[in-house]
Protein backbone atom coordinates (compact mmCIF):
# COMPACT_ATOMS: atom_id res chain seq x y z
CA UNK A 1 0.00 0.00 0.00
CA UNK A 2 1.19 3.33 -1.16
CA UNK A 3 1.50 6.70 1.15
CA UNK A 4 -1.30 7.98 -0.33
CA UNK A 5 -3.09 5.05 -0.22
CA UNK A 6 -2.76 4.65 3.54
CA UNK A 7 -3.79 8.09 4.54
CA UNK A 8 -6.88 7.51 2.48
CA UNK A 9 -7.56 4.29 4.73
CA UNK A 10 -6.47 5.92 7.89
CA UNK A 11 -9.13 9.12 6.88
CA UNK A 12 -11.71 6.63 6.34
CA UNK A 13 -11.22 4.25 8.98
CA UNK A 14 -11.49 7.90 11.82
CA UNK A 15 -14.76 8.93 9.76
CA UNK A 16 -16.20 5.42 10.28
CA UNK A 17 -15.55 5.44 13.70
CA UNK A 18 -16.60 8.91 14.17
CA UNK A 19 -20.20 7.45 13.00
CA UNK A 20 -20.65 4.54 15.14
CA UNK A 21 -19.89 6.77 18.05
CA UNK A 22 -22.00 9.13 16.85
CA UNK A 23 -24.55 6.61 15.99
CA UNK A 24 -24.23 5.12 19.91
CA UNK A 25 -24.32 8.28 21.54
CA UNK A 26 -28.06 8.62 19.70
CA UNK A 27 -28.76 5.48 21.06
CA UNK A 28 -27.72 6.20 24.41
CA UNK A 29 -29.75 9.71 24.19
CA UNK A 30 -33.06 8.29 22.65
CA UNK A 31 -32.79 5.61 25.25
CA UNK A 32 -32.16 7.76 28.18
CA UNK A 33 -36.23 7.47 30.76
CA UNK A 34 -37.78 10.94 30.27
CA UNK A 35 -41.16 12.06 31.55
CA UNK A 36 -43.00 13.99 29.80
CA UNK A 37 -46.01 16.07 31.06
CA UNK A 38 -48.33 17.98 29.66
CA UNK A 39 -51.14 20.51 31.18
CA UNK A 40 -53.80 21.24 29.04
CA UNK A 41 -53.56 18.03 27.15
CA UNK A 42 -57.00 18.44 25.75
CA UNK A 43 -56.84 21.56 24.35
CA UNK A 44 -56.63 22.31 20.76
CA UNK A 45 -53.10 22.55 21.54
CA UNK A 46 -52.62 20.13 23.87
CA UNK A 47 -53.98 16.96 21.49
CA UNK A 48 -51.70 17.62 18.78
CA UNK A 49 -48.76 18.17 20.57
CA UNK A 50 -49.77 15.30 22.61
CA UNK A 51 -49.72 13.04 19.79
CA UNK A 52 -46.12 14.46 18.53
CA UNK A 53 -44.82 13.72 21.97
CA UNK A 54 -45.90 10.42 21.80
CA UNK A 55 -44.07 9.87 18.88
CA UNK A 56 -40.62 11.16 19.86
CA UNK A 57 -38.32 8.69 20.40
CA UNK A 58 -36.60 10.79 23.45
CA UNK A 59 -40.17 10.25 25.65
CA UNK A 60 -40.40 7.43 28.02
CA UNK A 61 -43.26 8.35 30.00
CA UNK A 62 -46.13 10.52 29.10
CA UNK A 63 -48.67 12.19 31.38
CA UNK A 64 -51.88 14.21 30.18
CA UNK A 65 -53.42 16.28 31.99
CA UNK A 66 -56.68 18.41 32.08
CA UNK A 67 -59.55 19.55 33.89
CA UNK A 68 -61.94 16.80 31.88
CA UNK A 69 -61.39 14.43 28.63
CA UNK A 70 -58.17 13.75 29.43
CA UNK A 71 -58.60 9.37 29.79
CA UNK A 72 -59.99 9.83 26.34
CA UNK A 73 -57.04 11.41 24.18
CA UNK A 74 -54.37 9.50 26.34
CA UNK A 75 -56.31 6.18 25.19
CA UNK A 76 -56.09 7.54 21.98
CA UNK A 77 -52.51 8.57 21.30
CA UNK A 78 -51.82 5.49 23.43
CA UNK A 79 -52.38 3.54 20.39
CA UNK A 80 -49.59 4.59 18.41
CA UNK A 81 -46.59 2.15 18.18
CA UNK A 82 -44.77 4.40 19.27
CA UNK A 83 -42.12 3.96 22.66
CA UNK A 84 -43.50 6.34 25.41
CA UNK A 85 -45.97 4.83 27.75
CA UNK A 86 -49.15 6.89 28.15
CA UNK A 87 -51.72 8.28 30.69
CA UNK A 88 -54.34 10.60 31.24
CA UNK A 89 -55.31 12.28 34.57
CA UNK A 90 -58.37 14.53 34.86
CA UNK A 91 -59.33 16.46 37.59
CA UNK A 92 -57.90 19.15 40.09
CA UNK A 93 -57.39 15.98 42.25
CA UNK A 94 -54.99 14.30 39.96
CA UNK A 95 -52.57 16.84 39.13
CA UNK A 96 -50.13 16.53 41.70
CA UNK A 97 -50.04 12.44 40.29
CA UNK A 98 -49.27 13.56 36.90
CA UNK A 99 -46.74 15.79 37.65
CA UNK A 100 -44.97 13.49 40.01
CA UNK A 101 -41.44 12.24 38.58
CA UNK A 102 -41.34 14.69 35.74
CA UNK A 103 -38.30 16.00 33.77
CA UNK A 104 -40.17 18.39 31.76
CA UNK A 105 -43.47 20.36 32.00
CA UNK A 106 -45.29 22.09 28.97
CA UNK A 107 -48.09 23.82 29.57
CA UNK A 108 -50.51 25.15 27.06
CA UNK A 109 -53.26 25.45 29.14
CA UNK A 110 -55.59 28.29 28.70
CA UNK A 111 -58.30 29.72 26.43
CA UNK A 112 -57.22 30.54 22.85
CA UNK A 113 -57.13 33.98 21.28
CA UNK A 114 -60.58 35.12 19.50
CA UNK A 115 -61.17 37.89 16.41
CA UNK A 116 -60.38 41.36 17.71
CA UNK A 117 -58.18 40.17 20.99
CA UNK A 118 -54.37 40.77 21.33
CA UNK A 119 -52.43 38.38 24.17
CA UNK A 120 -52.58 40.90 26.58
CA UNK A 121 -56.71 40.40 26.58
CA UNK A 122 -56.04 36.90 27.77
CA UNK A 123 -53.99 38.06 31.07
CA UNK A 124 -56.67 37.91 33.32
CA UNK A 125 -57.89 34.31 32.62
CA UNK A 126 -54.32 32.63 31.89
CA UNK A 127 -52.63 34.59 34.54
CA UNK A 128 -54.50 32.28 37.28
CA UNK A 129 -54.38 29.18 35.40
CA UNK A 130 -50.60 29.64 34.89
CA UNK A 131 -50.45 30.94 38.53
CA UNK A 132 -52.15 27.66 39.77
CA UNK A 133 -50.22 25.39 37.99
CA UNK A 134 -47.12 26.33 38.41
CA UNK A 135 -47.68 25.87 42.12
CA UNK A 136 -48.58 22.23 41.54
CA UNK A 137 -45.22 22.04 39.54
CA UNK A 138 -43.57 23.61 42.34
CA UNK A 139 -45.01 21.54 45.24
CA UNK A 140 -44.92 17.84 42.98
CA UNK A 141 -41.84 18.33 40.70
CA UNK A 142 -39.60 21.51 41.45
CA UNK A 143 -36.50 19.86 39.36
CA UNK A 144 -38.20 19.50 36.29
CA UNK A 145 -37.43 21.66 33.14
CA UNK A 146 -41.17 24.06 32.84
CA UNK A 147 -42.01 25.08 28.74
CA UNK A 148 -44.48 27.79 29.09
CA UNK A 149 -46.98 28.16 25.88
CA UNK A 150 -49.68 29.97 27.77
CA UNK A 151 -50.33 33.49 26.68
CA UNK A 152 -49.45 36.25 26.93
CA UNK A 153 -45.93 34.37 27.43
CA UNK A 154 -44.15 38.01 27.53
CA UNK A 155 -46.48 38.05 30.86
CA UNK A 156 -47.20 34.33 32.25
CA UNK A 157 -43.32 33.56 32.32
CA UNK A 158 -42.31 35.75 35.18
CA UNK A 159 -45.86 34.79 36.56
CA UNK A 160 -44.03 31.59 36.76
CA UNK A 161 -40.60 32.57 38.40
CA UNK A 162 -42.39 34.56 40.58
CA UNK A 163 -44.86 31.01 42.16
CA UNK A 164 -41.48 29.09 42.08
CA UNK A 165 -39.49 32.18 44.00
CA UNK A 166 -42.27 32.35 46.69
CA UNK A 167 -42.31 28.00 47.05
CA UNK A 168 -38.62 28.79 47.41
CA UNK A 169 -37.88 26.30 44.16
CA UNK A 170 -37.48 29.12 41.27
CA UNK A 171 -34.08 27.88 39.06
CA UNK A 172 -34.04 30.54 36.24
CA UNK A 173 -32.06 27.85 33.97
CA UNK A 174 -35.44 25.38 34.56
CA UNK A 175 -37.98 28.09 33.36
CA UNK A 176 -38.38 28.76 29.53
CA UNK A 177 -41.52 30.64 27.52
CA UNK A 178 -41.79 29.00 24.24
CA UNK A 179 -41.15 31.70 21.20
CA UNK A 180 -40.03 28.76 18.78
CA UNK A 181 -43.13 29.31 16.32
CA UNK A 182 -41.74 32.72 15.62
CA UNK A 183 -38.42 31.35 14.34
CA UNK A 184 -40.52 28.98 12.46
CA UNK A 185 -42.71 31.41 10.83
CA UNK A 186 -39.82 33.55 9.91
CA UNK A 187 -37.70 30.76 8.65
CA UNK A 188 -41.31 29.94 6.69
CA UNK A 189 -42.21 33.29 5.59
CA UNK A 190 -38.33 33.99 4.11
CA UNK A 191 -37.94 30.68 2.68
CA UNK A 192 -40.85 31.34 0.35
CA UNK A 193 -40.27 34.94 -0.46
CA UNK A 194 -36.87 33.76 -1.76
CA UNK A 195 -37.72 30.51 -3.15
CA UNK A 196 -35.77 28.74 -0.53
CA UNK A 197 -35.87 24.76 0.85
CA UNK A 198 -37.50 25.73 4.27
CA UNK A 199 -35.98 23.48 6.31
CA UNK A 200 -32.28 24.81 5.36
CA UNK A 201 -33.34 28.23 6.69
CA UNK A 202 -31.88 29.55 9.56
CA UNK A 203 -32.81 32.36 11.43
CA UNK A 204 -32.70 33.83 15.01
CA UNK A 205 -35.93 35.76 16.49
CA UNK A 206 -35.53 38.20 19.80
CA UNK A 207 -37.39 39.90 21.91
CA UNK A 208 -40.63 38.53 23.27
CA UNK A 209 -43.64 36.90 22.20
CA UNK A 210 -46.49 39.21 21.04
CA UNK A 211 -46.60 42.05 18.34
CA UNK A 212 -43.98 44.38 17.59
CA UNK A 213 -41.77 42.72 20.45
CA UNK A 214 -41.27 39.98 17.80
CA UNK A 215 -37.77 40.81 15.93
CA UNK A 216 -37.17 38.34 13.42
CA UNK A 217 -32.96 38.73 12.76
CA UNK A 218 -33.15 38.82 9.03
CA UNK A 219 -29.53 40.12 8.71
CA UNK A 220 -28.44 36.76 10.65
CA UNK A 221 -30.36 34.21 8.16
CA UNK A 222 -28.71 31.45 6.84
CA UNK A 223 -28.13 31.21 3.60
CA UNK A 224 -27.45 34.81 3.55
CA UNK A 225 -29.84 36.98 1.74
CA UNK A 226 -30.68 40.75 0.64
CA UNK A 227 -33.75 42.14 1.15
CA UNK A 228 -34.91 45.77 0.63
CA UNK A 229 -36.84 47.95 3.14
CA UNK A 230 -39.96 46.64 1.80
CA UNK A 231 -39.62 43.10 2.00
CA UNK A 232 -37.99 43.42 5.61
CA UNK A 233 -41.03 45.47 6.29
CA UNK A 234 -43.57 42.99 5.42
CA UNK A 235 -41.59 39.58 6.56
CA UNK A 236 -41.07 41.45 10.06
CA UNK A 237 -44.74 42.58 9.96
CA UNK A 238 -46.14 39.04 9.23
CA UNK A 239 -43.75 36.99 11.80
CA UNK A 240 -45.09 39.88 13.94
CA UNK A 241 -48.72 39.34 13.07
CA UNK A 242 -48.73 35.56 12.00
CA UNK A 243 -50.97 34.68 14.87
CA UNK A 244 -53.45 37.17 13.85
CA UNK A 245 -53.20 36.14 10.62
CA UNK A 246 -53.99 32.45 11.41
CA UNK A 247 -57.19 33.58 14.49
CA UNK A 248 -58.71 35.86 11.13
CA UNK A 249 -58.50 32.65 8.79
CA UNK A 250 -60.04 30.64 11.23
CA UNK A 251 -62.97 33.21 11.06
CA UNK A 252 -63.71 32.93 14.74
CA UNK A 253 -63.13 29.19 15.38
CA UNK A 254 -60.03 28.73 17.04
CA UNK A 255 -56.36 30.24 16.76
CA UNK A 256 -52.91 28.88 16.30
CA UNK A 257 -53.21 24.99 17.09
CA UNK A 258 -51.46 23.27 15.14
CA UNK A 259 -48.59 25.09 13.93
CA UNK A 260 -48.18 25.60 18.07
CA UNK A 261 -48.07 22.21 18.91
CA UNK A 262 -45.17 21.64 16.24
CA UNK A 263 -43.33 24.29 17.59
CA UNK A 264 -44.23 23.31 20.98
CA UNK A 265 -42.83 19.73 20.09
CA UNK A 266 -39.73 21.11 18.30
CA UNK A 267 -38.50 22.95 21.73
CA UNK A 268 -39.60 20.36 24.18
CA UNK A 269 -37.06 17.79 21.94
CA UNK A 270 -34.22 20.50 22.05
CA UNK A 271 -34.76 20.58 25.98
CA UNK A 272 -34.52 16.56 26.00
CA UNK A 273 -31.62 16.61 24.00
CA UNK A 274 -30.14 18.96 26.43
CA UNK A 275 -31.23 16.83 28.99
CA UNK A 276 -29.65 13.73 27.75
CA UNK A 277 -26.16 15.62 27.22
CA UNK A 278 -26.17 15.92 23.53
CA UNK A 279 -23.52 19.04 22.76
CA UNK A 280 -24.56 22.34 21.16
CA UNK A 281 -28.16 22.47 21.37
CA UNK A 282 -29.24 25.84 20.44
CA UNK A 283 -32.71 27.73 20.64
CA UNK A 284 -34.19 30.91 21.14
CA UNK A 285 -36.31 31.10 24.08
CA UNK A 286 -37.50 33.42 26.48
CA UNK A 287 -35.79 33.35 29.94
CA UNK A 288 -34.46 35.46 32.67
CA UNK A 289 -31.39 37.29 30.68
CA UNK A 290 -29.43 40.29 30.95
CA UNK A 291 -28.27 40.37 27.77
CA UNK A 292 -30.65 43.66 27.04
CA UNK A 293 -30.14 46.05 30.05
CA UNK A 294 -33.59 47.02 31.74
CA UNK A 295 -35.38 43.60 30.19
CA UNK A 296 -35.04 40.81 32.76
CA UNK A 297 -36.90 38.40 30.44
CA UNK A 298 -36.20 38.71 27.24
CA UNK A 299 -35.93 35.56 23.70
CA UNK A 300 -32.35 35.16 21.93
CA UNK A 301 -30.28 32.16 21.77
CA UNK A 302 -29.36 29.81 24.15
CA UNK A 303 -27.48 26.70 24.94
CA UNK A 304 -29.16 24.41 26.70
CA UNK A 305 -27.93 21.19 28.48
CA UNK A 306 -28.44 18.91 31.16
CA UNK A 307 -29.75 21.71 34.00
CA UNK A 308 -31.85 23.59 31.66
CA UNK A 309 -30.39 26.61 30.18
CA UNK A 310 -26.18 26.31 30.02
CA UNK A 311 -25.61 29.54 27.98
CA UNK A 312 -27.47 32.74 27.01
CA UNK A 313 -25.54 33.48 23.98
CA UNK A 314 -24.90 37.70 22.94
CA UNK A 315 -27.47 38.87 20.34
CA UNK A 316 -24.37 39.11 17.62
CA UNK A 317 -24.20 42.11 14.99
CA UNK A 318 -27.81 43.84 14.73
CA UNK A 319 -28.90 45.81 11.36
CA UNK A 320 -29.46 49.29 11.41
CA UNK A 321 -33.47 48.37 11.13
CA UNK A 322 -33.45 45.73 13.83
CA UNK A 323 -31.68 48.04 16.06
CA UNK A 324 -34.86 50.32 16.13
CA UNK A 325 -36.87 47.29 16.48
CA UNK A 326 -34.97 46.00 19.69
CA UNK A 327 -35.54 49.82 20.93
CA UNK A 328 -39.23 49.78 19.87
CA UNK A 329 -39.97 47.33 21.52
CA UNK A 330 -38.40 47.91 25.39
CA UNK A 331 -41.14 49.75 26.94
CA UNK A 332 -44.01 47.19 25.84
CA UNK A 333 -41.91 43.91 26.56
CA UNK A 334 -40.62 45.90 30.19
CA UNK A 335 -44.75 46.39 31.53
CA UNK A 336 -45.85 43.17 30.20
CA UNK A 337 -43.06 42.09 32.40
CA UNK A 338 -43.80 43.82 35.40
CA UNK A 339 -47.65 42.97 34.95
CA UNK A 340 -47.06 39.01 35.18
CA UNK A 341 -44.55 40.25 38.69
CA UNK A 342 -47.06 42.06 40.21
CA UNK A 343 -50.42 40.06 39.73
CA UNK A 344 -48.63 37.16 41.98
CA UNK A 345 -46.97 39.99 44.22
CA UNK A 346 -50.27 41.54 44.64
CA UNK A 347 -51.82 38.16 45.37
CA UNK A 348 -53.72 38.24 41.85
CA UNK A 349 -55.61 35.42 40.74
CA UNK A 350 -54.99 32.24 42.45
CA UNK A 351 -57.98 30.32 40.55
CA UNK A 352 -58.56 30.07 36.83
CA UNK A 353 -58.23 26.53 36.88
CA UNK A 354 -61.61 25.85 35.46
CA UNK A 355 -60.85 26.86 31.86
CA UNK A 356 -57.68 24.97 30.79
CA UNK A 357 -59.32 24.31 26.67
CA UNK A 358 -57.03 25.88 24.82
Amino acid sequence: MNFRAAGIFRATAMEASKLVLRRAFARSASSAKRRVVILGANGGIGQPLSLLMKLSPLVSDLGLYDIVGTPGVAADVSHVNSRAQVAGFAGEENLGKCLKDADLVIIPAGVPRKPGMDRDDLFNVNAGIVQTLCTAVAKNCPKALVNIISNPVNSTVPIAAEVFKKSGTYDPNRLFGVTTLDVVRARTFLASAKKLNPSEVDLPVIGGHAGATILPLFSQASPKVSLSTKELDALTKRTQDGGTEVVKAKAGKGSATLSMAYAGALFAEACLKGLNGVNNVIECTYVESSVVPGLSFFSSKVRLGKEGVDEILELGSLSDYEQKGLEAMKDELKKSIEKGRKFVQSGGGGGGGKKKKK
